[in-house]
């Protein structure tokens, strides 16, 4: 077993060490390509923007330091960002109080999933723990209802429901606004009488108004034929009279896609019949505002790429595009006159970083000055889009990373995403430039369960169907070979969480497919997946992969423990010791098994690490690792 860097618990803000290499290598890889590693997978970024109701200052999440922490900078005039997290919290996401007298922020204790809220003063003083002092509940981030009060979800760890609660930071006080079910606060009306909570499993997720005195919930979108519509969240309007969803509206004639829905709602909490506001056949609706004059900020994904559009409230109507410096947006934060935002942006050359970016003009986005460098861009390289199809005519594509120079078949790389709803875009990768810096070609496919290309596709691999997109597995390697950008005996198969899983799969499956693999937190046997995984987690996997009990034998029959002899590759397996996402065992039991049958593996644990590598040396670490691996076994 390889023993990785120091533990972050015990030192969380030492500085990036160089990574090491692997203790079996007998060829190192050189020394220019460990340093571009080094710079790659080490470059520093911001996230989570919060600006202050003001728009002078804007607090985000960087990890500057080597773990992420929350800082505050200035917007317009420039200034020294100042921390305000404690030195030893791993901060999540952070949100600005409408008063501006207070920062919430989520803390992720030593890397586990099991969240804490904590609260700050903007000045930097008066740091509280407001929830999550048990450390089997997890907080999940709502937002702010008022001066001081702050509403989220929590789970007691004890069972898979959730409660919505509401926090008075000054008293300190907690009060349920709602149960029943597996709460996700999206919204509370200005009088709290109602909230706004998604509930539902994985893929048939739906909001619901709750009237607080009564505990009565009511969906507010009908069920669709298939048993839900995939609504993700879901806001009061301005004036309390109708709720904004982003969800699919049934009966929408063509598509699947996400779009914005506008639901009327009774003075007594009674939701009417929803219409389409926004609507795309080409794209999902992100994220949206609705401005106070008449129009709608609209985020949009379309094919991967960030599309930032006002509309008209109206009728949806195209006002203006806004054009966006960097083709990936992951958050967001609108300035309190609708003019400005600050958007994270992030591209293949670019790690993740703060804009100022005007909404109501034609001025160009401007970079905010927090002091993160760059990773030297002729270290990078931008994919291209590769598009293919399966044997029964279903669309896939993916993202291709090539080495400057290479005009013919090379050592390559798949590497599978997580989720499975996630989805491969073109954005800043540590691994998959690490790779490319060390001569590989990678290609990141979205297969069938994948996001981003309407629900359909996105459902289905649920539960029976999970085999098709096993079967993308294959076509993927094929359409490789076909192309002439990869050949038999020199590909390798990479994939975090679901993406692990899916490594795992392929080898057990097509021993000859890959030659090598390696995988981060990835599951290695379904049924002890649910046994150890938070139990609100167990709860809202059900419908993606099937029921623990119901379905017990067609889990064993899709989890790679159950075939593990079967595999020949070497295999790389790295995970966070924290995590208990997908446990920590589903690593360590692949790796006992593979080690008894007398197979070539490696276990690399990652201290402190839950289900996300946030610490930069750690990204550095793994990053050299998995480089090193393929190179010596393609």
């Amino acid at each position: 077993m390889t023993v990785p860097l120091t533990d972050r618990s015990l030192a969380p803000h030492a500085p990036v060490q160089p990574a090491r290499l692997p203790a079996y290598r007998t060829d190192p890889l050189s020394v220019s390509v460990l340093k571009a590693v080094r710079e790659i997978a080490g470059a520093a970024g911001a996230w989570c923007p919060a600006l202050s109701p003001d728009g002078s200052r804007v607090a985000y999440v960087t990890d500057r330091s080597g773990i992420p922490r929350l800082e505050v900078a200035g917007v317009r005039a420039p200034e020294l960002p100042a921390v305000l997290s404690l030195p030893a919290e791993e901060v999540v996401s952070v949100a600005w109080s409408p008063d501006g007298a207070w920062l919430a922020y989520l803390v992720s204790p030593g890397g586990s999933i099991c969240a804490e809220l904590h609260a700050v003063r903007a000045d930097g003083t008066d740091h509280r723990m407001l929830a999550g002092e048990d450390p089997r509940a997890t907080v999940f981030a709502g937002g702010w209802t008022g001066p001081g009060h702050y509403v989220c979800s929590i789970a007691a760890g004890d069972g898979p429901d959730a409660d919505v609660v509401l926090v008075d930071v000054l008293a300190g006080t907690r009060s349920t606004l709602a149960t029943g079910g597996f709460l996700s606060a999206t919204s509370v009306s200005a009088d709290e009488r109602f909230v706004l909570a998604r509930r539902g499993p994985r893929g048939y997720r739906h909001i619901v108004v709750i009237d607080v005195a009564t505990g009565v919930q009511r969906r507010v979108l009908a069920l669709d034929a298939r048993g839900g519509l995939a609504s993700e969240d879901g806001r009061f309007g301005p004036d309390g009279t109708s709720i904004h969803l982003r969800a699919s509206l049934p009966g929408l004639p063509g598509t699947d896609r996400a779009g914005l829905v506008l639901v009327p709602l009774s003075a007594d909490g009674e939701p009417g019949e929803g219409r389409t506001v926004l609507y795309r056949p080409d794209a999902d609706l992100d994220g949206y505002a609705v401005l106070g004059n008449g129009t709608v900020l609209a985020v949009w994904t379309v094919d991967g790429v960030t599309e930032l559009c006002l509309h008209s409230l109206a009728d949806g109507t195209l006002i203006r595009a806004i054009p966006l410096p960097e083709p990936v947006m992951p958050g967001w934060s609108l300035a309190a006159d609708g003019a400005t935002m600050v958007a994270e942006l992030t591209g293949p050359r670019s790690p993740r970083a703060l804009w100022t970016v005007p909404l109501t003009t034609d001025a160009a986005p401007t970079a905010l000055a927090t002091g993160l460098g760059r990773p030297d861009p002729a270290l990078l390289v931008e994919p291209v889009r590769h598009d293919y199809a399966a044997p029964d005519g279903v669309p896939l594509s993916g993202w291709l990373y090539t080495p400057r120079g290479v005009s013919r078949a090379n050592r390559t790389v798949v590497s599978f995403h997580g989720g499975p709803e996630g989805q491969e875009r073109p954005a800043y990768s540590p691994v998959a430039q690490s790779l490319v810096a060390a001569g590989f070609t990678v290609f990141a496919p979205n297969v069938r369960g994948s996001g981003g290309f309407g629900r359909a596709f996105m459902c289905a691999d649920d539960g029976p169907f999970r085999e098709a997109s096993f079967a993308d597995v294959r076509t993927t390697v094929e359409a490789l070979v076909s192309a002439g950008i990869a050949e038999p005996g020199r590909i390798g198969s990479h994939g975090w969480s679901y993406g692990g899983y899916l490594t795992l799969v392929a080898l057990t499956r097509w021993p000859d497919l890959f030659a090598a693999g390696a995988t981060l937190a990835g599951m290695s046997d379904l049924r002890t997946f649910f046994a150890g995984t938070e139990p609100w987690m167990a709860a809202a996997s059900v419908t993606e992969y099937g029921d623990p009990v119901a379905d017990r034998d067609m889990l064993a029959g899709i989890s790679p423990m159950t075939s593990i002899a079967r595999l020949t590759s070497p295999v790389l397996l790295a995970h966070g010791d924290r995590d208990t996402n997908v446990p920590v065992a589903e690593s360590v039991q692949a790796h006992q098994a593979l080690q008894a049958a007398g197979a070539t593996s490696e276990l690399l644990l990652l201290p402190g690490e839950g289900h996300t590598v946030v610490g930069r040396e750690h990204l550095v670490e793994l990053s050299a690792q998995v480089a090193a691996w393929f190179d010596r076994w393609l």
